[in-house]
């Protein structure tokens, strides 16, 4: 039976070991069927067994509609998403699986810089596809060879092995700001970080980042309690501290996808038809921020007495 909430139940085709620790999965439809289209830095939920979810790039070819591509790095310290993956997931197994959704989209440019630091390989590579007919170049880290995915499968690839070389080299990447360039950077959290010190030079919105865990927030700007009204289900709610507004209205008995509950998948997303939001995720572009036109409710919260949303 598959798990409520899976838009498809697909089947490990191929299987392969793509660096030390990580695995790749060719993941197909058992009846054969075409699969939905996707775009460079999409992603996918994969349902596993005891609730889990966990959000992988896809990273094949987006014109190759048979089967959707994923790696995934085992993290001994996680909560056993990853090792259910290298454990379980053997050709000929099936798994439920949500999407594809994009957080993380190419934007048309003639020129650009892609930075990736470990698993964060995954979005950039078919990005690096996407972009033949444009100016870029790659600039990869990792611990050593051996750990860095699909390194053998770049032929334009500047390698930062820690081991070789130390870390990226930013200031070579991006010690000048560049006209009509765009930056796209994966990976952890001190790379995200640096990337977004040499960026600041940058012209506003040239840099796009996809984080895998959520980043800092500080203090809510709203410390008490603030209202929600559901424009569509003609429910007002208050929403404490201590509490998410995706967990106030799952217990209204308001249906709301969502997946990370952290901030960082975008599935929990929700339009705002009034109100100011206190953005906390790790998704929306200041421009984005800016706008206040959408949230997401497994961390965001009011900056205003009370939220009204499409709910």
């Amino acid at each position: 039976m598959r798990t409520p909430g899976a838009d498809l139940r697909l089947r490990v085709a191929r299987r392969r070991d793509a660096a030390r620790d990580v695995v790749v999965l060719d993941l197909v439809d058992p009846s054969g069927a075409a699969l939905p289209a996707w775009e460079p830095g999409a992603h996918v939920d994969l349902l596993l067994p005891g609730g889990l979810t966990r959000q992988y790039s896809l990273c094949g070819d987006p014109a190759d509609r048979s089967a959707w591509r994923v790696a995934v790095l085992r993290e001994p310290a996680g909560r056993g998403g990853s090792a259910h993956v290298h454990e379980a997931l053997h050709p000929g197994v099936d798994v439920d699986v949500r999407g594809p959704r994009n957080n993380f989209p190419l934007l048309p440019s003639p020129r650009y810089v892609f930075i990736a630091g470990g698993i964060g390989i995954t979005p950039i590579l078919p990005m690096t596809r996407a972009a033949a007919d444009a100016e870029w170049e790659l600039h990869y880290g990792g611990r050593d060879r051996g750990s860095m995915a699909f390194l053998d499968e770049l032929d334009r690839v500047t390698p930062y092995p820690r081991d070789e070389v130390g870390l990226i080299d930013l200031d070579r990447a991006l010690g000048t700001p560049r006209p009509d360039t765009l930056v796209y950077c994966c990976g952890p959290e001190p790379l995200l970080e640096a990337v977004e010190r040499h960026c600041r030079a940058w012209p506003a919105g040239c840099l796009h980042v996809e984080r895998f865990k959520p980043g800092e927030t500080g203090e809510p700007v709203v410390a008490g309690t603030f209202t929600v009204e559901l424009a569509l289900s003609g429910l007002t709610l208050a929403v404490p501290p201590g509490r998410s507004v995706l967990e106030v209205v799952e217990e209204a008995g308001v249906p709301l996808l969502s997946s990370c509950r952290e901030g960082t998948c975008g599935t929990c997303e929700t339009v705002v038809l009034d109100g100011t939001v206190d953005h906390r995720d790790s998704l929306l572009t200041p421009a984005e921020r800016a706008a206040n036109d959408t949230m997401f409710p497994c961390v965001s919260r009011a900056a205003c007495p009370k939220l009204v949303l499409r709910l």
